[in-house]
């Protein structure tokens, strides 16, 4: 392995990691955990982790928040060359995010069976009418990723069960 080339998997294992972290900060607050940054030049200018619940906003994707706050640090919309981490396969409306921003590359953990617009439902990225091309790198840490998020829901769903049994007790 060229030396370039394990600094960038290093890097990326770093900036993926620290995307994980915010993912639990999502997790803490009962958020999907989710967390994504945006890193210019090795340089961390925007992070975000799922918050659409907790701030009643159905934009507050980890990708969208993690865009705003590097958009607003470098006082533009436009964060070409870029890249965007972030712990799952974005959906249709963080893709559209993703290109309109110009992130030069996404990196992302875990597959979205059900929703994700890069690979597993849509391939967006891959249709010709856009012009802007992002390159596209996924599974670094899915394992981790994925076990996050299939916890999570097995921890909902064991409270949701618990909840509707409290109900059926007769007082």
């Amino acid at each position: 392995m060229q030396a370039n080339t394990f600094q960038a998997a290093f890097t990326d294992q770093n900036f993926m990691a620290q995307a994980m972290d915010l993912a639990t900060q999502a997790a803490e607050i009962g958020e999907v955990p989710v967390g994504a940054l945006v890193v210019c030049d090795g340089q961390i200018i925007g992070q975000g982790y799922n918050q659409t619940i907790s701030a009643h906003d159905p934009c507050a994707h980890a990708e969208i928040m993690a865009l705003r706050q590097a958009a607003q640090n470098i006082g533009n919309y436009r964060l070409s060359g870029c890249d965007l981490y972030v712990t799952l396969e974005p959906c249709t409306m963080c893709v559209g995010a993703i290109i309109h921003a110009r992130i030069k590359r996404l990196v992302y953990a875990a597959t979205e069976p059900k929703a994700g617009a890069v690979a597993s439902q849509l391939q967006l990225f891959s249709l010709p009418h856009f012009n802007h091309v992002v390159q596209v790198e996924s599974g670094l840490m899915a394992d981790e990723a994925s076990t996050m998020l299939s916890s999570f829901f097995k921890q909902r769903r064991m409270a949701h069960k618990a909840a509707k049994a409290l109900q059926n007790i007769p007082l």
